[in-house]
């Protein structure tokens, strides 16, 4: 029996505001096109980077031996917030000066994986603020933040937005707990706003829980849902085909390459599509890495600085 381990402490916010950096800068086109990438068969996998103190460049680092393709397939960019705006009572979206500097750094940040294939998406996490994803005051509300998301990912190029309703601390500065309503009200805006990328979900929190809300059920409108806690085998409680799913997790360093090893045997084996993985730093862990490529995709991985 595993114990699950909660993922990471995270820096708190010295946040800017992402409205007032969308008001900056000419809106950037979409990522520049991809290069023709290796042939690679097997489970997409991802890769979580705390931008607070890695670059998300190692994501781009690491290739199988057998053929040269990439080994992460997507590449999450850990963690603008959902902050509390007191003259709206509502969440708003902010950026750490880490996160801000990724985007604002787009061509040398984002571009260059993109340019390998590698998609990059946006997390967004609570702050403590009493915001977040569950708990908007109104679905007009709920729809704004959408628009907030979807505006980044089109000024920044980006591949999309990952949810992860941790750390919103419900009930801070007087806001309300979590509502049936919220989260299905700003999933089905926000794949409005952006039809054709990628929204993904952390599978934790209240707003993991309340997908479906008069009648409308937005379980199809996320593309993946991934296992929150690192080391374990967890099927996500959500209804997507086995193909958009991750019952497992590893944190590269932090779990044990046996371990690793194994939940990748088991993905295969059980027919799931995706491997989740958090925390790539910078240092070379082939080795880690190397250790669920072997299962996923019958190859070593190959580390370039």
């Amino acid at each position: 029996m595993f114990t699950p381990v909660r993922r990471r402490v995270r820096t708190a916010a010295l946040a800017i505001s992402a409205v007032a950096a969308l008001a900056l800068g000419a809106t950037a086109t979409s990522g520049a096109a991809a290069a023709p990438a290796a042939a690679k068969q097997g489970p997409t996998s991802v890769a979580y980077v705390e931008v607070n103190n890695n670059s998300m460049l190692n994501v781009g680092k690491y290739t199988l031996a057998n053929g040269g393709a990439q080994v992460f397939d997507i590449a999450v960019i850990f963690a603008a917030n959902i902050n509390y705006d007191a003259g709206t009572k509502a969440g708003t979206l902010y950026f750490n000066p880490n996160v801000q500097s990724v985007l604002d750094n787009a061509a040398t940040q984002i571009r260059p994986l993109q340019q390998k294939g590698i998609k990059v998406v946006l997390s967004v996490l609570g702050n403590h603020q009493g915001s977040g994803f569950a708990n908007f005051p109104s679905q007009q509300t709920a729809s704004t933040f959408a628009k907030q998301l979807s505006d980044t990912v089109t000024k920044y190029g980006l591949d999309g937005i990952d949810f992860d309703d941790e750390y919103a601390d419900y009930g801070n500065n007087g806001t309300a707990q979590p509502n049936a309503s919220s989260f299905v009200y700003l999933v089905s805006a926000l794949r409005a706003d952006m039809p054709d990328k990628i929204i993904s979900l952390y599978n934790i929190g209240p707003a993991a829980s309340r997908l479906s809300y008069g009648g409308v059920d937005v379980t199809s409108k996320f593309d993946y849902a991934w296992n929150p806690y690192y080391g374990s085998w967890q099927v996500p409680g959500i209804a997507l085909p086995k193909s958009k799913l991750s019952p497992a997790a590893v944190q590269i360093g932090g779990t044990s390459q046996s371990t690793a090893a194994s939940l990748a045997a088991r993905t295969v084996s059980e027919g799931y599509g995706v491997f989740l993985t958090y925390n790539l730093d910078g240092t070379d862990r082939s080795a880690d890495v190397s250790a669920f490529t072997r299962q996923l995709y019958g190859s070593d991985a190959t580390y370039t600085p």
